[in-house]
């Protein structure tokens, strides 16, 4: 029986391998992204190229341009609608011959591996400093699983019909001391996020990895607990998942539903 395996580097950075598609979400492969630090778990160290990178939106913390330019090999690049410009000005005319853009309800083949564009509740612009705007996605990856990988989000009404799913993985925290409401989930609601979509198994996502620098004592129950909390609630609302908190750098293996 096939198994998907997923790697969690830190963030949302995830390597997901499934049916001999490898994948890679959101990569922060350094340890300085401005002003944030690693402050937790190794830098990444990618086992080899992938075949495609998902990019969930165009915020510096998840379309990291100096991360994606040292991705290996020549990998598709599955960007939200209205991102291929951005992405031919970040990375080049060689990587734009690759992209594939995308908006909720699309969906592109890779290898056998169907991997589909689902609402996001987050701003898609790059920042306030840009006029460089995409809308904010996740993916459903369907090979031998049905693996969500939520991007950044908040709660939307849509969510339910995402499920059910054999692993979600589902963003908990954020990089600050503070967490605006908005177009995020703390442990809480991404508990909330799970209750809905109805995963077999669970691993949370983007805490823990990235603080700003000089404030490495503020708050720091915002940069450990996040992944703990949301397990604790996880078990509440959704007992008949399984949670796994995965260290930096750990891997796990899940096989397909019943």
């Amino acid at each position: 029986m096939s198994t998907t395996s997923v790697t969690w580097w830190g963030h949302s950075t995830v390597w997901l391998a499934d049916s001999g598609v490898t994948l890679l979400t959101d990569p922060v492969l350094t340890d300085r992204l401005a002003h944030l630090r690693r402050m937790a778990g190794p830098t990444p160290a990618l086992p080899g190229p992938p075949d495609a990178v998902l990019l969930s939106h165009l915020h510096a913390d998840h379309f990291h341009a100096a991360s994606l330019k040292a991705v290996p090999g020549s990998p598709l690049l599955v960007v939200p609608r209205g991102a291929g410009s951005f992405t031919a000005k970040a990375l080049g005319r060689e990587a734009a011959q690759r992209v594939v853009e995308v908006a909720p309800g699309e969906e592109t083949t890779i290898a056998g591996v169907r991997v589909r564009a689902v609402p996001a509740r987050h701003d898609g612009g790059r920042g306030p400093w840009s006029r460089e705007r995409a809308v904010a996605l996740g993916y459903v990856i369907e090979g031998s699983a049905r693996t969500w990988f939520a991007g950044d989000t908040g709660l939307f009404d849509e969510m339910s019909s995402i499920g059910p799913l054999d692993l979600a993985l589902i963003p908990v925290g954020g990089w600050g001391p503070t967490l605006g409401a908005h177009g995020h989930l703390d442990a809480v609601d991404a508990a909330e996020a799970l209750r809905r979509v109805k995963a077999s198994w669970a691993v949370p996502v983007h805490y823990g990895t990235l603080w700003p620098a000089g404030m490495g004592r503020i708050r720091r129950h915002m940069f450990d607990e996040p992944g703990a909390r949301f397990a604790e609630h996880a078990a509440r609302t959704s007992p008949e998942t399984r949670v796994r908190v995965l260290a930096h750098g750990e891997t796990m293996t899940v096989g397909p539903a019943a």
